[in-house]
């Protein structure tokens, strides 16, 4: 599409032509249902009176078995909490939930869900994600 050597890596191309790599729009559908269903689950606040700077995350229940970390629940909660607060305060919004969300995904381009879970968006330069926002 672009004429490109074989050589040329994607990411560049996929942020320039808008495209979401197979993590990112995993990513998209596990937190449009997590969204959808938010009124199912609870936060850390209604959890503990505890008053701690995750107390606005969803809680997420202890468990040992591998199969139930791997759904749509458990990893949709981790997803979730791993996001930029400034999209999690749309949340409520649907439709501005998901572009705003589509947005940060076309910035980052996440190939991996090791890469999305490692970062921690509230000690990244945020106000480059703000900046991102305004395109």
């Amino acid at each position: 599409m672009e004429g490109c050597g074989i050589r040329v890596l994607c990411r560049n191309l996929f942020k320039k032509l808008q495209i979401l790599p197979l993590t990112s729009q995993f990513i998209i559908s596990v937190l449009m249902f997590v969204v959808q269903n938010k009124n199912f689950l609870s936060t850390n606040k209604e959890k503990h009176n505890l008053d701690t700077r995750q107390r606005n995350n969803l809680y997420l229940s202890q468990t040992n078995l591998t199969i139930y970390q791997k759904g749509a629940y458990y990893s949709g909660i981790k997803i979730f909490n791993n996001l930029p607060l400034e999209i999690k305060n749309v949340a409520g919004n649907q439709k501005k939930f998901k572009i705003t969300l589509k947005k940060f995904l076309y910035s980052y381009s996440f190939y991996t869900m090791e890469v999305y879970l490692s970062q921690s968006w509230f000690m990244y330069g945020i106000t480059k994600f703000l900046h991102v926002l305004q395109w």
